[in-house]
């Protein structure tokens, strides 16, 4: 029998395949659903290369490298929000969606064909929210979650009380706004959708894993959200004098200063300029002059 890279977990009929390293990146934790029609897995990762167990169909959360890296493993109906189906499509607009310099992003898409073994997917179709996949006996239900990608979308399985959430992963690291078609203001309407899922079970991408109760899931959903307040204090008590997006870029409200690549600088600017928008719309922030901000 062949070794896999994932370690199962059962939660009702639910299979979660815990990626490597709890699945953090680069590694992802999937998900399989059996019913007795059929069977279903949900973001196949690289810990599933070579050793994924049998799909008849293939459910994408989002576009994002760590979750197709098993993709190629299937030759079968692949599925993803239509609003990131373009991506999924092409390794061009995935790459294209991280919105890096060119030399990087000549770079990046090497890493994510050798790497992540990313594919154009040009025979994946679309879904929308509240798309029913019927397995018998067992249900998948599409719950669109947007803000980390426009698609991002979590699935709600019955009748067994479990909601995938995907990259609403409840990390430290907080909810990342960071690509091109990233929006904060979506991010956080989603997670105030989590929230309102009551289940037995929430399935997280990566290390948090599943937690059990709507309850402690709240509490650890506050704690997430919490992150996207400190980043607005921090700004705030930046704006202590008048700055420029490129300052408070160069500050940083994301990555910690040890952190390096090509990709810093465009995920701090996106960023800050989300909250910046944000703040100016509540009149916590002004622009003294043209391109630069003070804190009111």
């Amino acid at each position: 029998m062949a070794t896999t890279a994932y370690t199962e977990r059962q939660y009702g009929g639910v299979t979660v395949l815990v990626g490597a390293e709890l699945g953090a990146y680069p590694y992802a934790n999937s998900v399989l659903v059996r019913g007795t029609a059929e069977t279903l897995l949900i973001d196949p990762s690289l810990s599933l290369v070579g050793t994924a167990p049998a799909a008849d169909v293939v459910l994408v959360s989002h576009a994002h490298e760590d979750h197709v890296a098993g993709l190629a493993d299937h030759d079968v109906p692949v599925r993803v929000h239509e609003e990131d189906l373009a991506t999924l499509r092409s390794r061009e607009v995935m790459v294209d969606g991280y919105g890096l310099p060119p030399e990087a992003a000549e770079r990046t898409h090497a890493m994510l064909r050798d790497r992540f073994h990313v594919r154009d997917r040009t025979d994946a179709a679309g879904f929308e929210d509240g798309t029913v996949f019927d397995l018998g006996g067992r249900t998948v239900t599409v719950v669109h979650l947007p803000g980390h990608t426009p698609g991002h979308s979590g699935f709600l399985i019955e009748p067994d009380g479990f909601l995938f959430v995907a990259d609403i992963d409840l990390t430290s690291f907080g909810p990342y706004y960071g690509d091109v078609g990233s929006s904060l203001t979506d991010f956080e309407a989603s997670m105030r959708r989590c929230r309102e899922i009551g289940v037995r079970w929430y399935g997280t991408a990566h290390q948090k894993g599943v937690i059990e109760g709507a309850g402690k899931f709240s509490g650890r959903l506050d704690a997430f959200v919490g992150v996207v307040e400190k980043r607005d204090a921090a700004l705030l008590a930046f704006l202590d004098e008048p700055r420029t997006v490129e300052e408070i870029a160069e500050h940083r409200l994301v990555y910690r200063p040890h952190v390096e690549g090509p990709h810093v600088e465009p995920v701090e600017r996106r960023t800050a300029v989300q909250h910046l928008d944000r703040l100016l719309g509540t009149g916590r922030v002004t622009e003294v002059e043209q391109g630069r901000f003070r804190a009111t």
